[in-house]
């Protein structure tokens, strides 16, 4: 019986692995598209699967400058 509680803790810590390293993909795509966004607008186009239009939605972003003043 611990040769298979091994294999499972084992295999466990495997899928967490796996599932940090998808979470950290994630993350880096997203921080990507967030940066670019607000530099650039992003268009993203769907097509609906029961009537076939085209659904554009488009993606813009503002950056702030907030500075103080010194008198």
């Amino acid at each position: 019986m611990g040769k298979d509680m091994d294999e499972d803790k084992d295999k466990i810590e495997e899928q967490v692995e796996m599932l940090d390293q998808r979470l950290d993909n994630i993350d880096s795509v997203v921080t990507n598209l967030v940066e670019r966004v607000m530099h650039q607008p992003v268009s993203i186009d769907c097509i609906c699967p029961k009537c076939g239009s085209t659904i554009r939605v488009l993606l813009t972003g503002a950056v702030k400058v907030v500075g103080r003043n010194q008198g």
